[in-house]
């Protein structure tokens, strides 16, 4: 991902989402943004009903450089796997 001119590695920011209490799995891709370049959007599947979108930003804001936090957050029930189990990541964007 290629967001504010910075290089961006999903799996940095899936592993500081997994460190929060109630995310079971996460997924992040750059969406097209006219003016980021790419957006970040986290997808993310929790077991904790009363976690909302202001909580997971301000995780984020808390762990990570303010160019990797997601400008979106998309809750999921699951996310989708590829046969060998993977997510993936090409039927989210």
């Amino acid at each position: 991902i290629k967001s504010r001119g910075e290089k961006v590695a999903p799996k940095e920011i899936e592993n500081v989402l997994h460190g929060l209490s109630g995310v079971v799995e996460t997924a992040v891709i750059g969406i097209p943004d006219p003016v980021l370049g790419e957006a970040i959007k986290a997808f993310v599947v929790v077991n904790d009903e009363t976690l909302t979108e202001k909580d997971v930003l301000r995780f984020c804001r808390q762990h990570l450089e303010d160019f990797m936090v997601p400008q979106q957050i998309e809750f999921r029930s699951a996310l989708p796997k590829s046969s060998n189990g993977k997510i993936a990541k090409k039927e989210l964007a």
